[in-house]
Order: C-alpha cells, then structure tokens, then sequence
C-alpha cells in the first residue's frame, strides 16, 4: 500500500496516482564515440570513462521534438487511452516555436480527443518533473482523468565544443493516472529554486552557453542539500529505497551523486545493490547521450527495463535537476506486475540505429533549415521514421504520420 506523507506524519489516502505506462522514442541515427575521439585527436577514455558515454544519438532536420515526442507516446497509447486523455504537457528546452505549443502539435498527430488541455513547460532539464507534479494534482481533482506527459529534447552544443561528446536526442512519454500500473507516486516531492547561469541558451543562439566546472558543481551541492532536506522532512534514509534515479547529463556526473548520497550507514550489501541498479538506470543514456528533460526519465525506464532484481513494493527515489537552476527529489514505489508494459528487448533495438561518420554526423545533426522567399521548404529522406517533418509551408510546420 502507497502512503503519501505531511511534513510531520505519514498518513494514508485513498487514491494512488502514478506512471500507468512509460515509452521512449529516439532517432535512428547514432555515432559512436570512438569515432569521434579520434577525428576530435582524443583519447576514447576521455568519453568511455572520463563520460561513461558510447554512442549519442544524432537527429536529421525530419527529426525534431515533435516527432520524437509523438513516436514516445504512439509506443504505448492505446485507441481508447487516446480518447481518454484530457491533458497533454510537453516538457523540453528544445522549443520549435515561441508562441505554439509542441503538446499542441502532438496533439494532433496522436488524434486525441479534443477537449483536452495542451501546453509546454520550460525549466531545463527540471521541466518534466513539474509537469508530472502538475499531472497528479490534475489527476487528483478529476480522478477518471488520464494525463499525457512527454519530456522531448535534441541536446545540440556544435562541432568540436567541450560538451560536443555529451549531445544526444530522445523522448520519453509517460501516462499519468490513478491506479498505476508502473509505479506510484509518494506524496513526498521536495524541490529547491537558486537564481544561477550555469547554462542557458538565449533566442539569438542555436546552441547553449554553458559553464561547464560551475554547472557540475551546482548540480552536486544542490543534490546534497535538497536531499538533506528531503531526509529531514520525510524520514528518508537511503535504506529505504530500491534504487536512485539521477538526472543524467552524462552518467559520470551521476555516479559522483551516488557516491556522495552513500552514508557510511549502509551495509556493503546494500551499496553493492544501488551500485548494480545505478548501472542498470545508465544504459540506456550510455547508448543516447543526454536528452535533458527526459534524461532522468530514460534513467528510470532502463532501470526499469533491465535491473534483475527489483520487485513490487520496492521504493525508486528519483533525482531531478535543471539548469538555472531548479532540483528536485521525489520518490515512487513499483507496483504488482509492474513489468507488463515494458519492453526487455529495447537494447537489441538500439543497436540497429545506422551509425554515421564523423562527417556525416556534422552534416546531418547541423543542417539548417533553408526557406525560399515565400517562407517554405520540403523534405526528404524520413521513411524510416515513424513521424516526420514533411515540409514548412509559409512559416508553418507540417508534420505528418510516415505510413509504412
């Protein structure tokens, strides 16, 4: 049985609320990181371990946040789930428009039912982890509810730049509703605001400014404290959880949170056990790069996915942190046939993405889009895709549903 917790007591309520079903989406393209350390004249270490990254996955023009986030979603929605959902929210920092909402583009192209409400959130990395608090409390006031989360991002910094290694694309789309069937939500998010410029991307610029020693830093120190104030508030102790789930902008960031999260209180045991898990939450991310707002939720999946030995019941606390900076932990705990809808044969499936060269990868992931003088383009080359950015006709993007 979930409990959901006041500040001071754990208490019981009646409805629990959670991730019902959980999907991913990425490009087909990827390049492999030993390729890369050699035409960059780097040791393939600085990435393999320096990293803990392999492959990134790389994004054609075709490819964008609303097209992966509609292929995530697809992944797991049912007919009749899409006449049920009245909110779709996309998380990302990977806007396509500063008015339009890409939850309304997604809308459309998964054909749910119209009288929902559409929109995006923005804070970095974070943004996802706010729209999931705003989908439960939804969810709580209007119980027959069922909420369309999708954390949808191309992490793009340029050709030969410090954080070129650390790009990636991906979406990852979550149910939201009562009764869950994945994983329910504890009542127990604590989060943390602080006004910095660790990295940020002005509209003028087509890549982020990033600094990057600074950035690292933050994502530690309000790691630790939020976590400390997440201990004393709830009466946590890392004891009580299954696993951690970190925010990954590249694994070995995530490994030095671990490693400051275990207390000399833990038995070898169980630090042998977060440790197994923690290496299960990171394959996926291994295999992709960063996805920023999804990056934590590709962490949970691959754990999800692929640890050997989680079990109903068992509780996964979940770090969330986005530039700028906003943190924030909250926990979930599995449910009985959790792994149903899961897919245990997606690392199979990554491995037949078409590696690129080198050369290839900076033409494709860096292509600009060239309108001619009425404001449209047309595009090719998307048949492998399961939905594509067909063409940009007076200013207005179309996409379209690849039929196969």
């Amino acid at each position: 049985m979930k409990r959901f917790f006041t500040m001071n007591e754990k208490t019981e309520v009646n409805m629990t609320i959670g991730i019902d079903k959980i999907g991913f989406a990425t490009s087909q393209y990827v390049l492999k990181l030993q390729d890369l350390a050699e035409a960059r004249g780097v040791d393939p270490e600085k990435f393999s371990k320096g990293l803990l990254l392999n492959e990134i996955s790389i994004a054609p023009l075709t490819e964008d946040i609303v097209t992966l986030a509609a292929s995530a979603s697809n992944s797991i929605l049912t007919d009749k789930e899409k006449e049920e959902i009245d909110m779709v929210i996309v998380a990302t920092e990977s806007g396509i428009d500063q008015s339009k909402a890409a939850a309304v583009f997604v809308h459309g192209l998964l054909g749910i039912q119209p009288f929902a409400r559409s929109f995006e959130i923005k804070e970095a990395c974070y943004g996802a982890t706010a729209a999931l608090h705003y989908a439960k409390l939804h969810v709580e006031n209007s119980p027959e509810s069922k909420v369309l989360v999708i954390a949808s991002d191309i992490a793009k910094y340029g050709v030969a730049t410090p954080g070129e290694p650390t790009q990636g694309a991906g979406s990852v789309a979550m149910l939201i509703t009562q009764n869950p069937r994945t994983m329910a939500f504890n009542n127990d998010n604590v989060a943390q605001t602080r006004d910095i410029m660790d990295f940020w991307r002005p509209n003028y610029s087509t890549t982020p400014y990033v600094n990057g020693l600074y950035s690292t830093q933050q994502y530690l120190d309000s790691l630790t404290t939020t976590w400390d104030e997440y201990k004393k508030r709830y009466d946590w102790t890392m004891n009580d959880f299954a696993a951690i789930c970190f925010h990954l902008p590249y694994p070995k960031l995530a490994l030095k949170g671990l490693r400051k999260m275990m207390d000399k209180t833990l038995s070898q045991e169980k630090k042998d056990s977060l440790q197994e898990n923690f290496d299960k939450s990171i394959l996926y991310s291994q295999m992709i790069g960063n996805i920023y707002t999804g990056s934590l939720f590709l962490g949970l999946l691959s754990l999800l996915e692929n640890a050997e030995n989680l079990k109903a019941g068992d509780k996964i606390v979940l770090y969330s942190y986005g530039s700028g900076a906003v943190s924030e932990f909250f926990s979930g705990e599995l449910v009985e046939g959790y792994e149903t809808y899961l897919d245990k044969d997606r690392l199979s499936k990554l491995k037949q993405r078409t590696a690129l060269s080198v050369e290839d990868y900076e033409k494709v992931f860096f292509e600009e889009v060239e309108l001619d003088e009425s404001g449209s383009a047309q595009f090719a080359g998307f048949e492998n895709q399961d939905y594509a950015l067909v063409e940009i006709l007076d200013h207005q993007r179309r996409y379209s549903k690849v039929e196969k």
